[in-house]
C-alpha cells in the first residue's frame, strides 16, 4: 500500500525537480544581472572619480570658464547616470532576492516531496519485514518439536 502511495508521487516529485532547477537557473541568471549591473556602477564611480582628480589638476592650471560649465555639465550629467545606474543595482538586487524566495520554496516542497515518499517506503519496507517476520514465526511453529 505505502509502495503504491510512493510510486502515485513519482510524477508530482518530477515535477517538483524540474520547477526547483527552473527557479535555481532564474535565480542564477538573476545573481549574473546583479553582477553586471554592480560591475557597470564601479565602473561609473571610478570614472567619476578620475573626471574629479582630473578637475583637481587642470584647477591648479588655472581653467577657463567655459572648462567649468562644461565640466559642472559633464559631471552632473555622470552623477544622473551613476543615479540611474544604482537603482538598477537596487531594482536588481529586489529581483534576486524575489527569485532566491521562489527558489527555496520550490526546494522546501521538493525537500516535503521527497521525505514523504521516503516515509512511504519505509512503511512499505516495515511491513514487507512484519509479514516475513509472522511468516517465520508460523513455520517455526509448524515443525515438529526436537527432543534435546
Amino acid at each position: 500500500m505505502s509502495r503504491n502511495r510512493a510510486a502515485r508521487l513519482a510524477p508530482v516529485v518530477e515535477m517538483a525537480e524540474r520547477a526547483e532547477r527552473e527557479a535555481a537557473r532564474m535565480l542564477g541568471r538573476c545573481q549574473g544581472q546583479l553582477t553586471q549591473a554592480e560591475m557597470k556602477l564601479g565602473e561609473l564611480e571610478r570614472y567619476r572619480s578620475d573626471y574629479q582628480q582630473q578637475w583637481i589638476e587642470e584647477g591648479r592650471r588655472g581653467v577657463s570658464g567655459q572648462w567649468l560649465m562644461n565640466y559642472q555639465r559633464f559631471l552632473s550629467q555622470l552623477e544622473s547616470a551613476i543615479g540611474q545606474q544604482t537603482q538598477s543595482v537596487n531594482w536588481h538586487r529586489d529581483n534576486l532576492d524575489k527569485a532566491r524566495g521562489a527558489w527555496q520554496q520550490r526546494y522546501a516542497r521538493l525537500e516535503g516531496l521527497r521525505k514523504l515518499v521516503q516515509r512511504y517506503l519505509d512503511e512499505a519496507r516495515a511491513a514487507d519485514d512484519k509479514r516475513e517476520q509472522k511468516l517465520l514465526d508460523e513455520l517455526v511453529q509448524r515443525l515438529p518439536a526436537r527432543d534435546l
